[in-house]
């Protein structure tokens, strides 16, 4: 337990995941994936939901890479135009770069943290306008629980049960210049 010195003055964190916990997370989901796609590696690709997930889709693509030589191909999808909580405010659209044929596919959509599940549908529903997939898996760095959809993760770096006053916050070296995982009481 402990305070956090950036804007969260008064407000009480634990640390979740260490850099070093958060790496050993991402060489774990990467094995999983290897391990349950073996005999289809050739149609597998790794789709990143905007923004954290995308860093973390290719973190795991780099795994991939140094564990068996494989390029796994990366991608990333905006979910804006598919969420159901914008409530009447004008959504900033970034845009999906998805550099490959999504038809016919094993697509595994990469996120930070995995909560209600309205983020994972949106993403299926953004991905699905783009083609037909084989299949579609889902890997979270961490699941926190209370869903509100039928969507749980098929790799998870880590379980946290959280309250709903809670929020975990996910730091990237790409995003925010630093890796680690903490939650903050609300």
């Amino acid at each position: 337990m402990g305070r956090s010195s950036t804007g969260e003055r008064n407000r009480a964190f634990f640390e979740v995941l260490t850099p070093d916990v958060l790496a050993r997370s991402l060489r774990r989901i990467s094995h999983e994936i290897l391990e349950r796609n073996a005999s289809s590696l050739d149609d597998l690709a790794l789709v990143g939901v905007l923004t954290r997930g995308v860093p973390l889709a290719r973190r795991i693509s780099e795994n991939i890479h140094k564990f068996e030589g494989i390029e796994v191909p990366v991608g990333s999808l905006d979910i804006t135009l598919h969420r159901d909580d914008l409530g009447g405010e004008e959504p900033e659209v970034k845009g999906s770069r998805i550099p490959f044929e999504v038809e016919g596919r094993t697509i595994v959509l990469v996120d930070d943290v995995l909560y209600t599940g309205r983020t994972a549908r949106a993403a299926m529903d953004a991905l699905l306008e783009l083609g037909r997939p084989a299949a579609i898996r889902l890997a979270i760095l961490v699941d926190r629980g209370h869903r509100e959809l039928p969507i749980r993760a098929d790799y998870v770096g880590k379980n946290v049960p959280t309250a709903r006053n809670e929020r975990v916050r996910v730091k990237l070296v790409e995003t925010d210049g630093e890796d680690g995982v903490i939650t903050v009481a609300e």
